[in-house]
């Protein structure tokens, strides 16, 4: 899952930022509504996390100009402002979700499943595929019933391929899935975490679409 986060507090920021990473999410922190709308147009985004309390714009005109735009990325509002009418507003101008600071980030966590899970028309956080199962909330993964040890980012390019089913991911698709926008990637970095995912899961786990991209393919060994 690659998520932006967008929050002016550094601190606040520094620390969800951290603890997001610790649960295999991709994550991509702007300050200002500016760089938000810098970071939305160049990269994809599965979830937004929003701030309402941003320097150059009130988060709530700046979510009511994204959908009114037709920007229907699920949106998380994040904030400190607690009274019915906040939240309230927030619904109504197209939020997905509503949550107070503080926070406990197991929480945060567990909503931002729920907002993934729910754009891929999923009900649970549990994916099964053939032999394989992938608990996205506890990053758990077994084949055939025994646990698999993934790093983080080949928990996240699993997770993208099983979202995306039998769809065909670009390159620059499973790059944003795996990678912030200030992360140096290195030229055979895909590869690597697809021979790994190989390695680990099957050989045909990943099928390679030779000139397009990447699909789901079976698990097992």
């Amino acid at each position: 899952m690659h998520v932006l986060l967008i929050e002016d507090d550094e601190l606040v920021a520094s620390g969800i930022v951290a603890g997001l990473r610790l649960s295999a999410i991709t994550v991509d922190h702007a300050d200002t509504a500016k760089w938000a709308d810098a970071a939305l147009a160049t990269s994809a985004f599965d979830v937004v996390i929003l701030d309402l309390g941003l320097p150059d714009q009130d988060g709530i005109a700046l979510l009511q100009r994204w959908r009114s735009a037709g920007n229907d990325w699920p949106i998380l509002i994040l904030t400190a402002r607690d009274g019915v009418h906040d939240r309230v507003a927030g619904l109504r101008a197209g939020a997905d979700d509503y949550l107070l600071k503080p926070f406990d980030l197991a929480e945060l966590v567990a909503r931002l499943h729920a907002l993934h899970r729910r754009a891929a028309g999923r009900s649970v956080d549990v994916i099964e595929h053939g032999g394989l199962r992938f608990d996205q909330a506890s990053c758990l993964v077994t084949l055939h019933g025994q646990p698999v040890e993934l790093a983080r980012r080949e928990l996240a390019l699993l997770q993208a391929l099983l979202h995306a089913g039998k769809r065909i991911l670009g390159p620059d698709q499973v790059k944003d899935s795996l990678y912030g926008m200030a992360d140096i990637v290195e030229s055979n970095a895909i590869n690597v975490h697809i021979h790994h995912l190989r390695r680990k899961l099957g050989p045909h786990i990943v099928e390679t679409v030779r000139g397009i991209g990447y699909r789901l393919g079976e698990a097992g060994k």
